[in-house]
């Protein structure tokens, strides 16, 4: 009777210990899997966000020279242009590139590395022509800044910027679709690289150009054209020599069935610009208020620092793209739905500390960029708005991300257009002017919209049926990639390989 109860004893042990070894095999595989999956992440969102912050880095370092070393009027034309003419620029053309992202992404998961290249030429084609479009712009900034209230003598300094701009304008073209055609694969390691090398160009040619010869304006703008355009050089030659299962040369495929390269690329720099009018709208609300320089500048800096915060989420966005669009494109709903839980998580905990950092700095931000007390001031007046709108940025661009990985840049537009232009606008208009809290009321609003949009997109991927977007990426895949497979087979050529 005893051994019968020392053996039921050891039972109920072993069974114990058997619950207990399964909850340790359980979290050591959870382990690692967040371990693998933060490598994948971090091995595009590391490159992409040192990238970034040196293409930011080379227009700060622009706007801090222009407003040590030239003058507070042609700093405030020079963030007119920036928060203004260049942002919407950029937002249509960063938007309209990351159609490939998903095409890419989705594609290089498929394993259809070939349809890269061609994705890549039509995405050229896409974005080359919608800049030509664009230059009615730059060419007439003056009048149209004026046209909405801005002060004559900032807008005509502003309006001969804008000139000089018209070749990064171009440059973002190049910049934009490499990128991203590099980061599908993973591959972006080489542009931080290039990165680096220009913005160190550009910081001595700054000084060069602004300081030592003192050429003003005309110097410190060359120096930003050097600086955006020396990275493109060397990403094609990187894409030509060191891509060759991707990149099979240029071919006449790049010119047939545009249209549906041209949709999802249009929605997609609908959904980005929305986003980037938004806050630019913001700016020429503040431009028409009373000591219109002071405000300007002072939003201009807390945007500028802002924006430093917001290149590491946007390298979160740019991995939770990449991931959500590989594990789609290889058929894996549950890789896909475990990346985003990471990118979001660790872009968050990251701008959790930003917050509490900059809550506290204050004012002292503000002599990086001017030398004018009323216009630090001003800053640290809006420290603790420029602290809560680095959390909000710490996770709505990588839900972004998450977005494009899937390819729902349609909804997503229209959620900007309720969140930001029905809600964010209205409620900053009326706190900012109507009741007069000035900058400070227009950013409110700007903030408030920002967490509306932010709360929606996290109810939209939660609710999202990951196992149809599966199938929604798959049947995308082999639709064109078919299509062009018989269009390369037709027309006698081998640019294009069998599907897998």
């Amino acid at each position: 009777m005893a051994m019968k109860e020392e053996l039921g004893l050891g039972e109920k042990f072993l069974e114990k210990k058997s619950d207990s070894d399964e909850i340790v095999e359980k979290e050591e595989s959870l382990r690692k899997r967040v371990w693998e999956e933060s490598k994948k992440i971090w091995r595009v969102a590391g490159p992409a966000i040192f990238t970034r912050f040196t293409s930011f880095g080379i227009n700060v370092i622009t706007q801090a020279f222009i407003g040590r070393t030239i003058g507070s009027t042609e700093l405030a034309a020079y963030a007119l242009v920036g928060t203004v003419l260049s942002r919407f620029v950029t937002g249509v053309l960063l938007g309209m590139a990351s159609a490939l992202e998903t095409l890419c992404g989705q594609a290089y998961g498929a394993k259809q590395y070939s349809m890269l290249g061609v994705y890549l030429q039509r995405s050229w084609i896409v974005l080359f022509s919608t800049t030509i479009l664009l230059l009615p712009l730059y060419i007439f900034t003056t009048p149209i800044l004026e046209a909405f209230g801005q002060d004559k003598k900032i807008a005509q300094v502003a309006g001969t910027i804008s000139l000089w701009s018209i070749g990064a304008a171009f440059s973002m073209c190049v910049s934009f679709t490499c990128q991203t055609f590099l980061q599908a694969q993973s591959k972006n390691v080489i542009i931080a690289y290039l990165a680096a090398f220009s913005v160190s160009i550009h910081l001595f040619l700054s000084w060069l150009l602004t300081v030592k010869y003192q050429f003003g304006l005309s110097g410190a703008l060359t120096s930003l054209l050097l600086g955006v355009w020396l990275p493109n050089i060397g990403q094609l030659i990187f894409i030509m020599k060191k891509c060759p299962d991707t990149w099979k040369g240029f071919s006449i495929l790049a010119f047939k069935d545009l249209w549906p390269v041209v949709k999802l690329s249009v929605s997609s720099g609908v959904m980005l610009c929305l986003e980037v009018w938004y806050s630019t709208i913001l700016i020429l609300l503040t431009g028409n208020m009373k000591d219109a320089e002071v405000a300007l500048n002072s939003l201009s800096i807390c945007l500028n620092i802002s924006g430093w915060e917001l290149m590491i989420a946007l390298g979160f966005f740019a991995a939770a793209g990449v991931r959500v669009a590989n594990e789609l494109g290889r058929g894996s709903s549950r890789d896909a739905k475990f990346s985003i839980k990471i990118s979001v998580l660790t872009s968050f905990a990251i701008g959790c500390i930003f917050f509490f950092v900059f809550l506290f700095l204050k004012e002292r931000l503000a002599y990086i960029f001017t030398t004018n007390p009323d216009v630090a001031d001003a800053v640290g007046d809006l420290s603790s708005l420029l602290a809560f709108s680095m959390l909000l940025n710490s996770v709505q661009p990588v839900l972004s991300g998450v977005s494009v990985g899937a390819g729902w840049q349609r909804i997503v537009a229209y959620v900007n257009i309720g969140c930001y232009y029905l809600i964010g606008i209205p409620v900053g208009v009326v706190i900012g002017v109507v009741l007069n809290f000035h900058v400070k009321g227009i950013w409110i609003g700007m903030l408030f919209g920002t967490f509306v949009q932010t709360i929606v997109l996290i109810i939209i991927t939660l609710k999202t049926d990951w196992n149809k977007q599966v199938e929604i990426a798959q049947q995308r895949v082999n639709r064109w990639a078919t299509v062009d497979n018989q269009e390369s087979n037709d027309s006698g050529t081998s640019l294009l390989a069998n599907q897998e």
